[in-house]
């Protein structure tokens, strides 16, 4: 089984964010430089607010991704013991929006599983430079499926599990969301099941990340959509105080 590296999942959030961290470790090395040469109080406090605001940053998120990515159980996989408890397993969909570092990890470890790959990755609507940066460092794999989040190329009733990891948040609008968890239950087996794992708009990540955590969702937010695409959560646990893992089924 391929093995992560120890720092990879940190390595990665810095390579795809790069201009941010460049930005803020440029804004706390100046106000240093501030708090050194001003000579005025009232400055020099105006540039260490500055300077201690950018370096909780710098250590909160990196120390946050590498506890996430590096060190939790998330990429260890066994919380998926819990996820697909009673699940079938002779068909999984796992979906991605354009960065795709988990399916072949997980091919190996069900490899008596017929495995669909769908890439939803679309440039028009998913816009940000960090998944551009993404996708020209790995791009998709030939038997990636390129698929609109709302209409997948998969057979209706075919599938036991639809697995969205860390990538559904991609899709911006809750319309789009909606649409999604619709195309899941339409592929889905009846008992089938949707495994989502993503971070949430809560505190917890608001500490960690800062204003960046409004590029999740809320739980409720989430909890709308597969409601009103007829489906409903049987199980929910965390993996880390900053990623939530959703079960959720189809009647």
């Amino acid at each position: 089984m391929n093995e992560r590296g120890r720092w990879q999942g940190m390595w990665t959030i810095v390579r795809f964010n790069w201009p941010i961290y460049v930005t803020a470790l440029a804004v706390m090395l100046v106000a240093a430089y501030g708090c050194l040469a001003s000579g005025h109080l009232q400055l020099e406090i105006a540039c260490g607010v500055v300077m201690a605001g950018s370096l909780y940053f710098l250590a909160g998120s990196l120390g946050v991704s590498h506890w996430v990515y590096d060190r939790s159980d998330l990429y260890r996989w066994s919380w998926l013991v819990r996820a697909m408890r009673g699940a079938g397993m002779e068909r999984i969909i796992f979906c991605h929006s354009g960065f795709d570092e988990a399916s072949g990890q997980l091919r190996q470890r069900f490899t008596g599983t017929r495995w669909t790959v769908l890439d939803h990755y679309d440039k028009s609507r998913m816009t940000e430079a960090s998944i551009r940066r993404a996708r020209e460092a790995h791009p998709p794999t030939p038997d990636n499926l390129t698929a609109p989040y709302d209409r997948w190329p998969v057979d209706g009733g075919s599938a036991d599990v639809v697995m969205g990891l860390l990538a559904i948040h991609e899709l911006r609008s809750k319309d789009e969301r909606i649409a999604w968890f619709a195309e899941a239950g339409r592929c889905l087996r009846s008992g089938g099941r949707v495994i989502l794992a993503e971070h949430t708009r809560d505190l917890a990540n608001f500490v960690a990340f800062g204003p960046g955590f409004l590029h999740f969702h809320s739980a409720a937010s989430w909890r709308t959509c597969w409601q009103r695409a007829g489906l409903h959560v049987t199980d929910e646990f965390r993996v880390t105080p900053w990623v939530k893992v959703f079960v959720i089924t189809k009647p």
